[in-house]
């Protein structure tokens, strides 16, 4: 069977973009940043993923490009059976991640239909507490997990490229035509200012858990540690550069999350609504009740959800992607049947989530933050530590010369440094949920003994 492949290179960057945009940088970016002090934790996201989002986005698109494959055949094909179990990691995140993403997605579609009626419009709160969840928010999130396998079942070149060249421009200019007009609102002023000032003080005081909260944003908006990127760079051929790609996607990816923040935070202080409220649900509280008293309030409503909307279908796409792929390529699956097959297992899971807030909770907040945490870490240990000179070769492919210098430095970082960084994430997160609250110390050195101790581990096994 003939393996897909992009048409063109600006199909696969829009294609990747579109992966990393979503629902973490309309819907999770800005409810974090009101609750991580605004300026303190833009700061710490930024540095958070140049340092670390964009050095892992490159080690997990050479592990898909080397060995065009999904994850789970890429970890076999690269580094024998022993491994394969690592790419059934990310299989495992794409599921939770893409469980409780298509009920946020049902949300979304319901809003962006009763924004032409402003059913919400008068009692906000009330609105969204009675469609969140139930069976009405699992009929939602059916119809949104049908749009997305309508797009992936079309195929690789003929409906994810096409779809995604369509959406994520469009994406843009709205959001861009969205912010222009916020900027001219009254009180806009205030917005900037907490959105863009830094509070040093905030930032000491706090900096672990800003941090913290900054690096599960990077990942989750990054589309990495879920196989998403590995799967799309699987269709790459070996003349693009994947450093040039990789950090145009991550620059792209960035700038609209920080466009989503112009928007949204000039809006809010405009209408005199604290940012912080309203935790995830402040999207369709706060910002959706405060529609109502603008000028054209419905086509605003149409407008920002429509946005929203297509943010959201770009990224499940992807995810449903790697599932598909899996079943392809391991399976010999028809494209008809694996999109069926995983549309019914999202069917399930998706629904468990909108008819249990406990368990809609527990994956997002939680479970997909760890899982997306260590499906990276596995991924650089792997690049490191079994690849090694063949994952800087595959890097090499294809770049220039500025690139390729660039790739040592690169190598120690996804080999030695990002994975110290991952693995003191995880253990602070895992303390989160077990509650117990190492120090700084206590994490670091857990860390360090997690990280050496996988490297021992992979280093042995890659002999055997």
């Amino acid at each position: 069977m003939t393996r897909a492949t992009w048409r063109t290179r600006v199909g696969f960057v829009l294609a990747a973009v579109g992966s990393a945009v979503g629902l973490g940088n309309i819907w999770r970016f800005p409810w974090l940043t009101a609750q991580n002090g605004g300026g303190a934790f833009l700061l710490l996201y930024l540095l958070v993923v140049v340092l670390v989002g964009v050095p892992g986005l490159l080690g997990e698109m050479v592990i898909g490009r080397r060995s065009g494959r999904n994850p789970v055949g890429a970890f076999g094909t690269l580094g024998g059976d022993r491994w394969r179990p690592l790419g059934g990691l990310a299989l495992f995140a794409s599921v939770v991640v893409l469980s409780f993403y298509s009920v946020v997605g049902g949300w979304i579609l319901r809003y962006t239909v009763a924004s032409a009626t402003g059913a919400y419009f008068p009692a906000p709160q009330e609105y969204f507490a009675a469609i969140d969840y139930g069976v009405g928010a699992a009929g939602f999130h059916a119809l949104f997990l049908l749009a997305t396998a309508a797009v992936v079942y079309v195929g690789v070149d003929r409906g994810i490229e096409v779809a995604t060249t369509v959406m994520v421009p469009g994406i843009v200019l709205m959001l861009g035509g969205l912010a222009v007009w916020a900027g001219t609102l009254d009180g806009a002023t205030g917005g900037y200012e907490f959105y863009l000032s830094l509070d040093l003080a905030y930032l000491r005081a706090n900096f672990f858990d800003v941090l913290g909260a900054a690096a599960g944003q990077a990942l989750f908006t990054l589309s990495v540690g879920a196989g998403a990127m590995l799967t799309y760079a699987s269709y790459l051929g070996e003349d693009r550069s994947l450093a040039a790609d990789g950090t145009l996607i991550a620059g792209l990816n960035t700038g609209i999350g920080v466009l989503a923040g112009l928007v949204i935070f000039p809006l809010l202080f405009s209408l005199g609504v604290d940012p912080g409220a309203g935790g995830p649900g402040a999207l369709f509280i706060s910002l959706a009740g405060a529609f109502a008293s603008l000028p054209y309030s419905r086509l605003v409503g149409i407008a920002f959800f429509g946005v929203v909307l297509l943010a959201a279908l770009s990224s499940s796409i992807s995810i449903y992607e790697v599932l598909v792929s899996y079943l392809v390529d391991e399976h010999g699956a028809s494209r008809g049947g694996a999109t069926a097959a995983v549309g019914t297992l999202f069917l399930v899971t998706g629904t468990g989530a909108a008819l249990s807030p406990s368990l809609f909770t527990l994956l997002a907040d939680t479970i997909a933050n760890l899982a997306l945490t260590a499906g990276l870490l596995g991924f650089l240990l792997f690049d490191g530590w079994v690849l090694g000179r063949l994952a800087l070769e595959e890097y090499e492919l294809g770049a220039g010369r500025i690139a390729t210098l660039a790739g040592r430095p690169w190598f120690v970082a996804i080999a030695v440094i990002l994975p110290l960084f991952l693995a003191f994430t995880f253990v602070t997160g895992i303390g989160g949920v077990v509650g117990v609250t190492p120090t700084a110390g206590q994490s670091s050195a857990i860390a360090v003994a997690v990280v050496g101790g996988c490297i021992a581990l992979f280093s042995r096994r890659s002999r055997a």
